[in-house]
């Protein structure tokens, strides 16, 4: 049985909790709260590793409880946690229910994305979780003659890219679920997601988006499903943007595909 991110999250913070307890009471472990959390911190994590938890999980393990113990010892007033609590919800949201976090696109890749855009006739291009608009505005700026929109669920980067976008009027942002929205009007579906929801977007892309649209994705191919092409973008992260021309309804129904 497949077990959600945060359930898996739940049973490696247990496991290691056990785990460190068992050994500090068989006397294993010297005294004190660090070789407690030491042996959590690494028995969570070799769970989390066993458990098929994704990369950025391991590392949450690896912190979790070495941080607990830094904050108990500096006497933190309980308020700031909260403060970091609101905080980091409004920015990553259900990033530990999608297992997508925020990543942001540079100007390179908006170059590169401009260039696939069609010419000669205005476009429409869905940036799907748009975060702050970190694509949208350059790119708005190379293709004035296009209609740029975004959709992003995190409440704080949807409305920075709402104040930082007020003066672009040929970009929209809304805040929501992009699977939730038809993709029928686009011309470009642009994913800087993780790999974990590509392929509900490539059986989405295919059996919506129009004949000749473009789906791009940002560092993550789709499993199974063989690019047009592979664009190497001139940049310090080594960006690779995958272009995809999905199949359209004749695709899903030969294969038996059901989208919902």
């Amino acid at each position: 049985m497949k077990l959600p991110p945060a359930l898996k999250a739940l049973l490696a913070q247990l496991i290691g909790t056990a785990a460190a307890l068992a050994m500090a009471r068989s006397g294993l472990l010297p005294g004190g709260l660090w070789p407690v959390a030491v042996i959590q911190a690494l028995a969570a994590t070799v769970t989390a590793v066993a458990l098929g938890s994704a990369p950025w999980w391991r590392w949450i393990h690896l912190g979790f409880a070495p941080l607990v113990v830094v904050a108990l010892q500096l006497r933190i007033a309980p308020g700031w946690y909260l403060a970091a609590f609101v905080g980091f919800a409004l920015v990553f949201w259900s990033s530990f229910r999608t297992q997508v976090p925020l990543f942001l696109s540079n100007r390179a890749t908006a170059a590169a994305v401009a260039t696939l855009l069609p010419h000669g006739r205005p476009a429409r291009l869905l940036d799907l979780g748009s975060g702050t608009g970190s694509l949208l505005r350059p790119l708005a700026q190379m293709r004035p003659d296009c209609r740029l929109e975004g959709i992003e669920s995190a409440p704080a980067p949807y409305a920075l890219s709402v104040l930082l976008s007020r003066r672009q009027p040929t970009i929209a942002v809304a805040r929501g679920d992009f699977f939730a929205i038809p993709w029928q009007d686009y011309d470009l579906v642009y994913a800087f997601l993780s790999p974990v929801p590509m392929t509900a977007v490539w059986h989405k892309a295919s059996a919506e988006l129009r004949p000749g649209a473009l789906l791009v994705s940002n560092s993550f191919p789709i499993e199974g499903v063989e690019p047009e092409q592979v664009i190497e973008v001139d940049d310090r992260r080594h960006t690779r943007l995958y272009c995809y021309r999905p199949a359209g309804p004749a695709y899903l129904q030969k294969t038996g595909i059901t989208v919902r």
